[in-house]
């Protein structure tokens, strides 16, 4: 007996296609990481910013790269920027009171160096930051269902 085919994917194939676009993510992360952590490198060793803001202006720089980069490596996304940019905000602040929290709490808190508390927050924001844009902010648009009206459907 042949073994009927459905429309929906296997558990493997689904895991296979999230691990996909999570080696994508980290790809995408590496770069924005890259503004990041050099914004916060230079402003603290130049002594033009104490660590915890540093960080949160390397943070910021590194959103920029990861948008874009994001948007279209990642998630192909085809939402429309006006609403993309504001989600993307909405997850990116929500990393950004992550990473000041941790930065303050283990740099101001715990005296741990201003690099090894980054890294830190650095490894729980990312996967904030993975999951809030995979499964809101450049996701799918939910399709609109047409009324009963004005289908003419009963």
């Amino acid at each position: 007996m042949a073994r009927e085919q459905t429309s929906n994917p296997r558990a493997g194939d689904v895991l296979a296609v999230l691990a996909r676009q999570f080696l994508a993510y980290v790809g995408v992360s590496l770069a924005a990481l890259a503004v990041h952590y050099a914004l916060l490198a230079a402003l603290v060793e130049t002594g033009r910013a104490e660590p915890v803001p540093a960080a949160l202006a390397g943070y910021l720089a590194g959103a920029v790269v990861s948008y874009g980069l994001n948007r279209r490596l990642t998630y192909a996304s085809d939402r429309p920027h006006a609403e993309a940019t504001w989600r993307f905000g909405v997850v990116a602040a929500i990393g950004f009171g992550l990473t000041w929290l941790i930065m303050a709490g283990l740099t101001r808190g715990f005296g741990l160096p201003y690099l090894a508390a980054q890294g830190l927050a650095t490894g729980v924001v990312v996967f904030w930051n993975f999951l809030g844009h995979r499964v809101w902010t450049f996701a799918g648009r939910p399709v609109a269902v047409l009324s009963e009206e004005a289908t003419g459907m009963r």
